[in-house]
């Protein structure tokens, strides 16, 4: 039922905010009283007021550090919420269990796991984790044992009736991996059938519509608005007070996304307004801003894979391949990675993936270190918090992306870069790295390995690529440098920023174009002349010209042979790795299978190593694996 008790009182305290007293300590509006200023309790009092102000919840209603009994062991649990005040009073079963950490950055399965626990004990159908970073919400699946919980993207508002409750649980639900595939497949779908678009000018409308999907979605993250505009509803509603609502919302996308040059000024989305209201009435009910990074990343290239591979000829990299490829290069904070055919951005999303996870979990055990060391000291406690709290709040500001001395947003805007000769494979590299977290500004459409925002040779320490291989490349095509003001201006700009080793590039790039220039005016020369001789008629003269060009393309091949292998032996003088896998992850028909290239929960039964932990004995120590000692 509607929560009707709330009285005007209540409704009137709906715009709390976080209360400090200058000593350290801070104000619970539910306890009505003062507490030391230790990060949990600043992390659970500013989700106290998210409650009331943006879910409506009275103070009545709602509890701190609520004794529950957890069979022989009693825990507190940090903020337990009724569905009236009455059943507060009554000691009913409560609604909602929150369990607040600050302790780290990310959720993990023990957070979860207790938040299930206590709210399984007081028999709660919702439970909520949440820290600095990130909130997550689980319904309880009272019917089934304790572990299977199923994660949705909200909680019920305070004004929710029973069956508004069961709608949502209904329409906010986190994808699954084929749910999210299957979907985008019909719209696809829809469009190819209702505009007859071709596969790729379809791929293109729903790349606009998942990007508007995000950025209302994020919009509504961040409070800048109180309702959800991507649904089939608003668009009704909007349809009878602008000619063209589509287009509104779009142009916001668009503005949204302006800095990462995703669309053209006069980019529209191209389809009629009953198709994208139906895609929205698909798309609505999932949450794709909240739905895990794996479960999305997966989808996406099933559906990228299917569409691109049988019916545009491009394929992708398997993700176990990918994944493997990055464990054996074994990325660090600080590495800058490169991919020249960047495709739907796999090897640069599971870089960044990797390097955040890892400097998350670093904040982690430092923030538990500290902590630990500072218990052991005699303090006060209003200096404890105060300790403990800066601390926290250097961690935290160390991993905020606005932050541009924050490492996180060095891995973002610095360490990321990829290229590809198609337009919309570079679009769908952004696209696929933005619903992933970020590092899409570094991705560019681009033929080349020069001179667009930071590429160039000699400056990354891991290029991870797939080329095309089956792309067709012209014999006489050659790598040309531009010419002009354009040219020097951008020289300029990039040695500026780069410095030395961007001039020694481009130096190097420059003079090897001039040689292969001069190399293609001699054989120029030398064609003319046997097609002069040819016109007339002069076998000897011809015969001569045959030979002059026969040697000096000989003579070349062998001059740039002879500089290539010099300069192999010079920058790949070190022991190969080499390993024949039988299981890769994926069948031919490309179904999960066995892997033993990576730790997984998929190897095989033995407890064999796998290739990566091999191939790290074998950096430790090449000359082990050789029989008969180093190979020459």
């Amino acid at each position: 039922m509607p929560n009707n008790e709330i009285d005007a009182q209540s409704r009137a305290a709906a715009n709390l905010s976080v209360r400090r007293d200058g000593k350290g300590r801070t104000w619970s509006h539910i306890r009505q009283a003062w507490f030391a200023e230790f990060p949990e309790e600043v992390v659970r009092q500013e989700f106290a007021c998210r409650l009331v102000n943006d879910y409506g919840f009275a103070l009545q209603q709602m509890g701190e550090e609520m004794e529950v009994q957890r069979g022989r062991e009693s825990a507190e649990a940090d903020i337990v919420i009724w569905r009236t005040a009455k059943d507060k009073a009554d000691e009913k079963a409560p609604l909602i269990v929150v369990e607040c950490k600050s302790d780290n950055v990310t959720i993990t399965a023990k957070d979860y796991g207790q938040g299930e626990s206590y709210a399984r004990v007081v028999n709660a159908p919702f439970f909520v984790t949440h820290n600095n970073r990130e909130t997550r919400c689980w319904r309880v699946k009272k019917d089934r044992m304790p572990g299977y919980i199923e994660e949705i993207t909200d909680i019920p508002r305070a004004e929710a009736t029973d069956k508004e409750i069961e709608e949502l649980i209904k329409k906010l639900k986190l994808f699954k991996e084929d749910e999210f595939a299957d979907l985008l497949h019909q719209c696809h779908n829809v469009i190819r059938n209702r505009e007859h678009l071709d596969p790729a000018a379809a791929f293109d409308e729903i790349a606009k519509v998942l990007f508007m999907k995000v950025c209302f979605e994020r919009r509504l993250l961040r409070g800048r608005d109180r309702r959800n505009r991507f649904t089939a509803d608003y668009l009704d509603e909007k349809a009878d007070e602008f000619k063209e609502p589509i287009k509104v919302l779009f142009d916001q996308t668009k503005d949204e996304y302006e800095a990462d040059y995703l669309f053209a000024q006069d980019e529209e989305i191209r389809l009629k307004f009953p198709t994208v209201r139906e895609i929205v009435r698909l798309l609505e009910r999932y949450n794709l801003s909240d739905t895990s990074e794996d479960v999305k990343g997966i989808a996406f290239e099933k559906f990228l894979g299917k569409t691109f591979r049988g019916e545009i000829g491009q394929f992708f990299t398997p993700r176990e391949i990918v994944r493997f490829m990055v464990e054996m290069a074994e990325p660090k904070f600080g590495d800058i990675i490169c991919d020249p055919a960047s495709g739907s951005g796999g090897f640069l999303i599971r870089f960044f993936a990797k390097v955040r996870d890892e400097l998350l979990a670093e904040t982690d055990a430092a923030y538990a270190k500290f902590k630990a060391e500072l218990e052991k000291k005699k303090m006060p406690e209003a200096k404890r918090a105060k300790v403990l709290r800066d601390k926290w709040q250097q961690l935290q500001r160390d991993l905020d992306p606005k932050n541009t001395a924050s490492r996180l947003w060095e891995l973002s805007n610095r360490c990321v870069y990829g290229t590809d000769a198609n337009d919309r494979m570079a679009r769908t590299s952004k696209m696929n790295m933005i619903m992933h977290g970020d590092g899409h500004g570094g991705v560019h459409h681009w033929n080349g390995f020069l001179n667009v925002n930071g590429i160039f040779d000699g400056r990354f320490h891991i290029i991870l690529t797939n080329p095309p291989f089956g792309a067709h490349v012209e014999a006489t095509a050659l790598v040309e440098v531009p010419e002009g003001k354009e040219w020097d201006e951008a020289k300029k700009r990039y040695a500026g920023e780069y410095g030395q080793a961007y001039r020694d590039t481009v130096a190097r790039v420059e003079a090897e174009t001039k040689y292969a220039a001069a190399v293609a005016r001699e054989t120029k020369r030398l064609e003319d002349a046997i097609d002069a001789a040819k016109t007339a008629g002069d076998k000897d003269a011809r015969k001569e010209c045959d030979k002059e060009l026969s040697d000096y393309e000989r003579a070349t091949a062998v001059k740039i042979a002879a500089e290539g292998r010099a300069l192999i032996k010079q920058r790949f003088n070190y022991p190969v790795f080499l390993y024949e896998a039988e299981h890769v992850g994926i069948t031919a028909t490309g179904e999960p299978d066995v892997n033993e290239l990576y730790p997984n929960d998929r190897q095989p039964a033995g407890g064999a190593k796998t290739c990566v932990e091999i191939y790290r004995e074998f950096r430790k120590n090449p000359e082990g694996f050789f029989a008969d000692g180093p190979a020459e």
